[in-house]
C-alpha cells in the first residue's frame, strides 16, 4: 500500500503531461486556440485533417484576443470552418460583454455559431449565473440569427447549467481517453474537447483537440446562413 501511495502522484503527473493522441471513431476533428498559440500556419493545420477550429475573440467587458483578427482571416483562407468564442465573467456587465464580442466578430456564410465559454463562477450564485448567461445567449441569438453554443467542462455543466439551459447545444471539455462525456440531463454534446496537449505541424506547443458528434454534412448544417434563422 505504501508503494502504491508513493507512486500515485508520479502516475498523475505523467497522465497530466502526456501528449494527447488524436481520437479514433470520429469523422470530424477540430481544435480551439487563443493568443497562447501565437502565430499559426493554418494551411499546415488544414492539411492534417483539421476541419473546424474555434478561436477566442473576447473576454469580459474589454479584453480582445490579440491574435483573433489574424486567426479569423487565415482560418477562412485555409478552408477551415471557423467559430469564435467569448470567455464569460459572471460579475461584470452582461450587456458590455455582449458588445465586446459583437465589436470583434462578424459572421459570414459557413461560420460556426458563436460560443459562450462559461467555466468560472467568480463567487456568483448558480441562479444568477444562469440568468446572466441566458441574457448573453438570447441577445447574441437575436443579433446573429443563429443559436449560440455553450462551452464548459462536464462538472460545471452538470452542477450549474444542465437544469436551466438544456435547450442549447453543448461543447464539453472532458479529458478522458476512454469514455465520452455523460451529461446528467441525458442531453447529447455536439463538440467534445478531449485533450489539451495535442501537437500539430504549424502550431508551436500544445493545442486542444476536439471532435464533432456527426458527419461533415451535419457540421455544415449548423453553420451560419445570412438573414436566416438556424435553430440547432
Amino acid at each position: 500500500m505504501k508503494i502504491l501511495v508513493a507512486i500515485l502522484p508520479i502516475l498523475l503527473i505523467f497522465s497530466c503531461n502526456k501528449e494527447t493522441v488524436r481520437k479514433g471513431g470520429f469523422e470530424v476533428h477540430g481544435i480551439d486556440v487563443s493568443r497562447y498559440q501565437s502565430d499559426i500556419d493554418w494551411k499546415k493545420v488544414a492539411d492534417q485533417e483539421i476541419t473546424f477550429a474555434f478561436v477566442k475573440a473576447s473576454e469580459g467587458e474589454t479584453i480582445s484576443d490579440n491574435f483573433f483578427c489574424k486567426n479569423w482571416k487565415e482560418m477562412k483562407e485555409a478552408g477551415i470552418r471557423r467559430g469564435a468564442y467569448h470567455f464569460f465573467r459572471p460579475t461584470t456587465s452582461v450587456l458590455t460583454q455582449i458588445q465586446n464580442f459583437m465589436d470583434n466578430v462578424i459572421l459570414e456564410k459557413g461560420d460556426l455559431p458563436p460560443v459562450l465559454d462559461i467555466e468560472v463562477t467568480d463567487g456568483v450564485a448558480t441562479e444568477d449565473i444562469v440568468k446572466r448567461v441566458k441574457t448573453w445567449l438570447d441577445i447574441i441569438e437575436a443579433e446573429y440569427q443563429i443559436r449560440p453554443i455553450i462551452y464548459t467542462n462536464l462538472k460545471f455543466y452538470n452542477n450549474h447549467l444542465a437544469d436551466d439551459l438544456s435547450d442549447y447545444p453543448v461543447w464539453i471539455a472532458r479529458y478522458n481517453d476512454y469514455f465520452e462525456p455523460l451529461l446528467i440531463n441525458d442531453k447529447d454534446w455536439i463538440f467534445w474537447q478531449y485533450g489539451n496537449k495535442g501537437r500539430l505541424e504549424g502550431i508551436n506547443g500544445d493545442v486542444d483537440f476536439n471532435v464533432f458528434k456527426g458527419t461533415l454534412k451535419d457540421l455544415d448544417a449548423l453553420t451560419y446562413t445570412p438573414q436566416s434563422f438556424s435553430a440547432l
